[in-house]
């Protein structure tokens, strides 16, 4: 027990100083939630010359969880996309800004947009939306690698891609589609394992120095102008488009005719009576980058000619018109065809039919047949 006298001294005459120990904080990096900070105060003094020291109990806390991310539209302008494409991809981007390592669920979503978020009009649904993480971290959709349905473990200050990825309907006339990223805030710290979405702390609640508070600090990820977030709620959205690049590409077709063979002159034969004619159909997309599908010509045969049989073959132009391409049949049973393309003749209508498949942007195919003059 201290006496009286002692008192006074310590009171009047003796030199008091007083030290304390806390972590300090990176500038760069954010302590991590869950980290224990301790503070213990040293008191030291002199009596009658000699020193004394004191210590205080340990005051203690732990780091909160500050929950903070952003989800951005990680593409410049629209996805340009065809009809009927599919596994047509937009592409985002979310950061982890949380001091804390954080899962994300994941939602794509069409039919909860807000008006004006976009320009243009929204007037086609995707079909079989899905969305993916990019798990190589390539920063392109791969089919069978990019298949995690939700973000695991996303480091503080860390970044990583997601894809919405749809089908295009095939439906004429259609020209804009609009999608959107919706990112929610789970708990992280278990790898594999999707985490069960955050509860923030009710802040009207006093600070518990033993328990990791949960603080939803993201703002508003879509800004001030635009609807469908709002700060604070441990969410964020992004937005972006599907376009129908082209509607129409420039195909054309360009026929023509070779005498083969009149059976009179050997280097230039003339369209006698019984020679041989040569139909060519050139067919080209002038197009870049869009293919023309289901491409199907049709050709009458022309009075005063008849049609040789067997005589269609189609494939790359080149040559007298068909310069690497297969013989097809004259009969409308294709099931045998496996060289993609099928062709017939009608007798009854005297028309010859080539169905061409795909021909692709900037790309071409040719059609020949045969008929002798009457």
């Amino acid at each position: 027990m201290i006496s009286r006298s002692l008192r006074l001294m310590l009171l009047s005459g003796a030199a008091i100083a007083a030290t304390g120990t806390a972590h300090a904080q990176s500038a760069s990096t954010a302590t991590t939630a869950g980290t224990e900070v301790a503070n213990t105060a040293t008191v030291t003094y002199t009596v009658n010359g000699a020193s004394q020291t004191t210590t205080s109990n340990t005051a203690k806390f732990v780091v909160d969880r500050k929950v903070d991310f952003t989800v951005i539209t990680d593409q410049t302008g629209a996805t340009q996309v065809n009809l009927s494409q599919q596994a047509a991809v937009t592409k985002f981007k979310v950061t982890n800004h949380t001091n804390g390592i954080q899962d994300f669920w994941l939602d794509p979503d069409q039919t909860t947009l807000s008006v004006g978020i976009l320009t243009g009009t929204d007037d086609f649904d995707i079909s079989s939306m899905k969305v993916y993480v990019d798990s190589n971290n390539n920063g392109v959709y791969d089919v069978d690698v990019d298949t995690q349905t939700y973000i695991d473990e996303l480091a503080p200050e860390a970044s990583v891609a997601v894809f919405i990825v749809g089908n295009i309907p095939a439906t004429v006339g259609i020209h804009e589609a609009q999608v959107s990223l919706h990112v929610i805030a789970a708990a992280g710290g278990t790898s594999g394992t999707k985490g069960a979405l955050l509860v923030a702390t009710d802040l009207n609640l006093g600070n518990a120095d033993n328990v990791v508070d949960i603080v939803f600090a993201d703002d508003d990820s879509d800004g001030t102008l635009n609807l469908g977030d709002v700060a604070r709620n441990g969410q964020g959205r992004a937005y972006a488009a599907y376009v129908i690049g082209t509607q129409n590409v420039a195909l054309t077709v360009t026929k023509s005719a070779l005498i083969l063979s009149d059976g009179v002159n050997t280097l230039n034969p003339k369209a006698l009576p019984g020679a041989t004619v040569q139909y060519c159909l050139l067919v080209h997309n002038g197009t870049a980058l869009t293919g023309a599908n289901g491409v199907a010509l049709t050709d009458i045969v022309p009075s005063n000619t008849t049609y040789v049989p067997g005589s269609i073959s189609v494939g790359l132009p080149g040559g007298t018109c068909v310069l690497a391409g297969t013989t097809e049949d004259d009969d409308a049973d294709d099931a045998a065809e496996t060289d993609g393309y099928t062709a017939n003749y009608n007798s009854g209508t005297q028309t010859v039919t080539a169905n061409v498949g795909t021909v692709a942007g900037l790309g071409s195919v040719a059609v020949a047949f045969k008929v002798t003059i009457n």
